[in-house]
């Protein structure tokens, strides 16, 4: 037969009630009540009836993440950092592709999940400013990211205006000029590549300098082998340049492998930074200097939040800022 929670409660001379707290994280639990009850389920193998418990509580014990693509490094890492999160708080989580494109974005937000979810985090690219009113749901939700801002949705972001600042303020330190980007999304108004590329202008514009519109090289996903194309576009277009900023790490990396190829010295003769301090960015030849954005702190607070959401322990929308580190590697400082 089954073992039962009776079973559990007995062993370990508790009430059931006690081993029901003990498995739903309750906090108030004296640690030696909570070692017996652990060793008990230990030696009889019980195992709690999760479908039975969801039913009575209403909840699935899930919480869904929603993001672009897997396939970028950056969204792959957020995604580690939230089920480490999520695992604290005893949830599962579920994740979906959205490709960042608006309709599966969309149907995304517009398809029932309380049964299967108990709260969503959602990093939108392909939604806009006008679709701010699609955000409206009764699952609670957090946004990951900067494509919305003060939407009515608690919202967990990256600094990315300062964390660029950083990187351009810390190329222009090192005696640079004409600073290339890569990535750059022409016409794009609300979004990642819009925001960086206009803290990249900001900064220029602050010290004087000139921008001249053939150093900023355009790429729609932000993969490898769009920075190294991007990359080969700047050197057959004959325009001067000594850094490279790729508005994330592939891009960057990706420019890394052409000039490598090509003979041009970095950093000697071509600095080169990104952004999102990836893993890659420590292992590359040479190892990579970028912008971390605060994924960890990002994952954790979003999931913190939405935890708090779900349990109505929040009122007012919140908007949070992680923090942000410039990480300063071989790829500007060179080999010491």
């Amino acid at each position: 037969m089954a073992v039962t929670m009776r079973d559990v409660a007995r062993e370990a001379g508790v009430s059931p009630k006690t081993v029901s707290n003990v498995m739903n994280g309750y906090p108030y639990i004296r640690a030696e009540t909570r070692t017996k009850v652990l060793a008990a389920i230990d030696a009889l193998g019980y195992r709690m009836n999760i479908s039975a418990r969801n039913l009575k509580s209403g909840r699935t014990g899930v919480i869904g993440l929603a993001v672009p693509e897997l396939s970028l490094p950056y969204f792959a890492e957020l995604a580690d950092q939230v089920i480490v999160a999520a695992d604290k708080h005893g949830l599962t989580v579920m994740i979906e592709q959205t490709g960042a494109d608006r309709d599966r974005e969309l149907t995304v937000l517009g398809r029932p999940r309380g049964h299967l979810v108990d709260g969503l985090l959602y990093s939108p690219l392909g939604l806009g400013q006008d679709d701010v009113g699609y955000l409206k749901s009764s699952t609670p939700m957090v946004l990951l990211g900067e494509r919305i801002f003060h939407s009515p949705v608690d919202h967990v972001m990256i600094d990315n205006v300062a964390g660029t600042k950083a990187a351009v303020e810390h190329l222009l330190a090192l005696g640079r000029r004409r600073i290339a980007v890569l990535g750059v999304h022409p016409g794009e108004k609300v979004g990642t590549a819009a925001i960086r590329y206009g803290a990249y202008v900001d900064t220029l514009t602050e010290h004087g300098l000139e921008i001249p519109p053939q150093l900023a090289s355009p790429g729609g996903r932000w993969h490898l082998g769009v920075g190294a194309e991007a990359t080969e576009r700047l050197l057959a277009s004959g325009v001067e340049f000594d850094a490279i900023l790729g508005l994330n790490d592939s891009l960057a990396l990706g420019a890394l492998r052409v000039l490598s190829q090509r003979g041009i010295r970095v950093p000697d003769d071509v600095a080169v930074a990104g952004f999102d301090n990836i893993d890659e960015a420590s292992y590359s030849t040479p190892s990579l200097t970028t912008v971390d954005p605060g994924r960890a702190e990002i994952a954790q607070r979003a999931v913190d939040l939405l935890v708090r959401r779900m349990a109505g322990d929040v009122s007012e929308h919140e908007e949070i800022a992680a923090k942000y580190e410039l990480h300063t590697r071989e790829s500007t400082l060179g080999i010491n």
